[in-house]
């Protein structure tokens, strides 16, 4: 099933892995983490024919810790779950019209209206707490 997003159609990471799966039995998903500081970087990799690992699709993807509500406390699975989508749409697997998944595009535009707090509304915050 679909996601519509500003009149675009998108598939979700999770239909696109259920999808994989029925089609390359003997495929694999892979992912490794290439940096986790402030930020994360995960690469991951689809193989459809482990008996053939030369063949294989990539996909990057990148979060800021802390950026939105999901990455305060899962940055890194928010992470590997938008590369593994890349990986998999690179695959042809739940494309559209677009390699991103439902679930990158939805991050995408909460990121954009995400507004940090400030340090005058943790002030009052923390204030609001005693």
């Amino acid at each position: 099933m679909s996601v519509q997003i500003h009149g675009n159609e998108y598939i979700t990471v999770n239909e696109r892995v259920q999808e994989f799966h029925k089609l390359y039995p003997n495929g694999s998903i892979k992912s490794e983490l290439v940096e986790m500081t402030d930020r994360v970087i995960v690469k991951s990799y689809a193989y459809p024919d482990m008996s053939d690992n030369m063949r294989y699709f990539t996909g990057f993807a990148y979060e800021m810790v802390g950026s939105t509500q999901i990455n305060k406390t899962s940055a890194l699975e928010n992470c590997e779950t938008s590369a593994i989508g890349r990986a998999l749409g690179f695959l042809n697997i739940g494309i559209v019209g677009s390699i991103a998944s439902a679930d990158e595009v939805g991050n995408a535009i909460h990121q954009q209206n995400y507004k940090p707090v400030t340090e005058l509304q943790k002030e009052l915050y923390q204030e609001y707490l005693k």
